[in-house]
């Protein structure tokens, strides 16, 4: 069965892949990044060529979501897999993302989107503006164009991404990760993660407490930072020029680093969601 890590693009997604892939996958805790091949994306074109599907075409890879979600569970039978998604948990000319059938949770990665507007903007070679504009509209990313995500995805805004979600809670199948509560109290919040993923699939969980430290030592930002520097992160974009996926991190403020118009705007659009969250 499925566990989805979802989120809106640029919200702490890759951080908290990072995390669990370490822990679960690894044998001492120490992060690589060959582990996140692990836990791979969806949708993603070489899962749905190997189905048979038109990736060339939109409505057919759209079409084929729940299809190709059944391959993966009737392959893995009771194994769990982890999919990171950006995808909006939404009905896309009639076809639904996924359902309860195919899904056994959802973890759901959100962040203030004061701080994801120069993440968006530095990761996609965009200006400030043209990354508030895609924050707060429905839309998509990736596509043919797109050197990392090469399946068109529909994100849809930050706020329907995130609201979309809450959807599993209606079956206790749900848990919200702040990113700010994962960067200042990494141990608690990775804790709370693996009690939920243990909870919903009816096992009992035991830390490995030297594997939890090395997981926290080799998951802080600043590790991750130098290991990008030091090795090739075949998940950074390159379009003009090879971007830096681990950037800015903690430092990026969102309130003090981005014009007070553009900040006031988001404040203005997304009053309900962000005190919602806690983040005004």
């Amino acid at each position: 069965m499925i566990i989805w890590l979802a989120s809106y693009p640029k919200s702490g997604n890759t951080l908290l892949r990072s995390m669990l892939s370490a822990y679960l996958f690894s044998q001492d805790g120490n992060f690589n990044f060959d582990l996140l091949d692990n836990i791979k994306q969806f949708p993603d074109n070489g899962v749905l060529t190997r189905l048979g599907v038109d990736v060339s075409n939109e409505n057919e890879v759209v079409k084929h979501y729940i299809f190709a979600q059944e391959e993966i569970n009737r392959r893995d039978g009771k194994t769990i897999r982890f999919l990171k998604t950006h995808s909006g948990l939404n009905n896309i000319n009639g076809y639904p993302f996924t359902n309860y059938k195919n899904t056994l949770g959802a973890i759901y990665i959100v962040r203030d989107p004061r701080k994801i507007l120069k993440s968006y903007a530095n990761h996609s070679e965009i200006t400030l503006e043209e990354a508030q504009k895609r924050i707060l509209n429905f839309g998509t990313i990736g596509g043919k164009s797109d050197p990392i995500n090469q399946t068109v995805i529909h994100s849809g805004s930050w706020a329907s991404n995130y609201n979309s979600w809450k959807e599993f809670k209606k079956k206790n199948r749900y848990l919200l990760v702040k990113f700010e509560d994962l960067i200042n109290d990494p141990e608690k919040n990775f804790i709370s993660v693996l009690e939920f993923i243990h909870n919903i699939s009816n096992a009992s969980l035991k830390i490995d407490k030297k594997k939890l430290e090395n997981v926290l030592k080799t998951t802080s930002f600043e590790y991750l930072q130098k290991l990008e520097k030091k090795e090739n992160f075949k998940e950074a974009p390159t379009i003009s020029k090879k971007v830096d996926f681990f950037k800015y991190g903690p430092k990026n403020d969102g309130k003090k680093n981005i014009p007070q118009y553009l900040r006031e705007n988001l404040e203005k659009k997304l009053n309900k969601e962000m005190i919602e969250l806690g983040y005004l």
